[in-house]
């Protein structure tokens, strides 16, 4: 037990350590600051809002962007040092020591070190994406992961900060699936994470932007704004009552799976879900609602 407080410790501490040379140094030696790359994205897409918009009546700071901009921050650098990371290495060190007496020793299963780093960086983002649709579709056909991801689908005017309002209960998730698949079996660099995580901070920043676009024929390969719009509608297909569009990076899964959904432009549906009107307004209810009970 000793060992597994000191882990979660040191984890805190080499955390804390981190966001603050992250926060006072724009330039980070040998490492890419996703603190300042976060604020750059955002206000680059943000400036794609203000020079495109699709929804012409939308303001320009919409319904909850501030609400919005603080989930960013909490959600990618706070709830990270207050809890998680120091989590992630407790519970990677108990996984490593539970499967010990069935020989795995730790690390991965498949080793492909070996392979070109560009084909690595490759493969890693196509598993990553697949992985993360996968997850996504139970988010919405688990009623309890539902409730969860509702924070998400609380956003009722599209912009890009609402990209980052999600439930912290969305990390666990997500994160345990992509460390057996990614980490335990492939065993990827720490490097090509980072190059994929920036580039699906990216793409998530510009599908969840009032910006009406679909990228022409290249809208089958990458998830857009005009296709993700209908994710977040609240009339779904009676073909789809669970949903419709769950790509991440890629809308390929979609087509291929049968889950997408395009009627029509989509600029001004109606977002939400079933009841929505009585959903919890603020952050902190937000953090409580998926333990509540719903009230009819």
């Amino acid at each position: 037990m000793e060992n597994y407080l000191e882990i979660f410790v040191n984890a805190f501490r080499g955390y804390a350590d981190y966001l603050w040379r992250s926060v006072t140094n724009f330039r980070l030696e040998g490492d890419l600051n996703y603190f300042y790359f976060l604020i750059i994205i955002s206000l680059l897409v943000w400036r794609l809002e203000y020079l495109f918009p699709w929804r012409k009546n939308q303001k320009l700071i919409r319904q909850d962007f501030w609400l919005d901009t603080f989930y960013m921050f909490f959600n990618f650098f706070l709830f990270n040092l207050l809890l998680f990371v120091a989590l992630s290495e407790v519970t990677v060190k108990l996984v490593n020591d539970v499967l010990a007496p069935l020989g795995y020793q730790g690390g991965h299963l498949l080793d492909l070190s070996a392979w070109h780093w560009g084909l690595q960086l490759f493969i890693f983002f196509i598993i990553s994406d697949f992985v993360q649709w996968n997850v996504h579709v139970l988010l919405h056909k688990v009623p309890f992961l539902w409730n969860i991801h509702k924070v998400h689908h609380s956003v009722k005017e599209m912009g890009f900060a609402a990209h980052l309002r999600y439930h912290f209960g969305e990390t666990f998730v997500y994160n345990s699936f992509k460390y057996i698949v990614l980490a335990m079996i492939f065993g990827f660099e720490l490097k090509s994470a980072f190059i994929v995580h920036g580039i699906a901070i990216t793409i998530g920043h510009l599908n969840h932007a009032n910006v009406g676009w679909d990228y022409g024929p290249l809208k089958y390969i990458f998830n857009n704004p005009k296709m993700h719009i209908w994710h977040h509608a609240k009339e779904l297909p009676s073909t789809h009552p669970y949903g419709v569009n769950f790509g991440i990076s890629l809308s390929l899964w979609d087509y291929l799976f049968k889950t997408n959904h395009i009627p029509h432009s989509g600029r001004d549906i109606e977002l939400g879900f079933d009841k929505d009107e009585k959903y919890a307004k603020t952050f902190i209810a937000q953090l409580i609602a998926p333990f509540k009970k719903e009230t009819q």
